[in-house]
């Protein structure tokens, strides 16, 4: 698959990947630089210059402070999310919440999100185009739920759904040219979804990302705020 170029940006354009060690992000960071027409493409995550930890709160405003200086930014993806870990898997009953798991899935699939969105977003153009996205889950659609279980994994990114809507709101009354999306990238072979199969049935990293960058491409400012598949269409909430 081809990658990408973001047409609707302007020629020059800068762009931020946070959670770029990830399989998506990595892949999205990789596809960015790849376009001519990007001027910069930087990666953020816990190892890199700006750091930015998800689980640590004081890194999140500085990492944006410092790259306010060589903004505006046009384009800027959250890439990074939990689905299991040591000791840590989705829920398939009721019994088996616990307090520790939901705070460790919300900190890091919608506190730490909601926190990129509050010093992040500014940093978008006031006066041109700007793409802001965020991953979501298609699990995380309330109305789509037919299956049930993972309910820590559903509910973080149902209210990072609302996190999105609600934030493309107040950005709109400054950021008029903005989108901000919520994007479900569909199974793809990496570390988050291998424990269930995705090797076998998951889609290239790269071809995720191809796919994401060109449906943040085709949003306009009247769908900033939605919810959307790999594929482009509206996911209901």
């Amino acid at each position: 698959m081809d990658a990408p170029s973001l047409q609707s940006l302007p020629a020059g354009y800068r762009a931020i990947v946070i959670g770029a060690s990830g399989a998506i992000g990595a892949a999205l960071l990789a596809q960015l630089r790849a376009d001519a027409r990007c001027a910069l493409a930087v990666g953020l995550g816990r190892r890199t210059e700006p750091a930015l930890d998800l689980h640590d709160e004081a890194s999140i405003a500085p990492a944006a402070r410092q790259l306010a200086e060589q903004g505006p930014w046009h384009c800027i993806v959250h890439a990074a999310g939990v689905l299991h870990g040591p000791g840590m898997a989705p829920e398939k009953r009721l019994g088996q919440l616990n307090y520790a798991q939901l705070e460790a899935t919300f900190r890091v699939n919608t506190f730490g999100p909601a926190l990129v969105l509050a010093h992040f977003a500014p940093l978008l153009p006031r006066k041109e185009r700007g793409l802001l996205a965020v991953l979501s889950a298609k699990v995380g659609s309330i109305g789509d739920n037919r299956l049930g279980g993972w309910y820590g994994y559903r509910a973080s990114k149902a209210a990072l759904n609302m996190l999105l809507k609600t934030a493309a709101i107040e950005i709109a009354r400054t950021h008029p040219h903005a989108v901000l999306a919520a994007l479900h990238p569909g199974t793809v072979d990496s570390a988050l979804s291998r424990p269930f199969g995705g090797e076998g049935i998951g889609r290239p990293p790269a071809d995720a990302a191809a796919d994401l960058l060109r449906v943040l491409d085709s949003l306009g400012p009247e769908q900033s705020g939605g919810f959307h598949s790999y594929r482009g269409e509206p996911l209901p909430w």
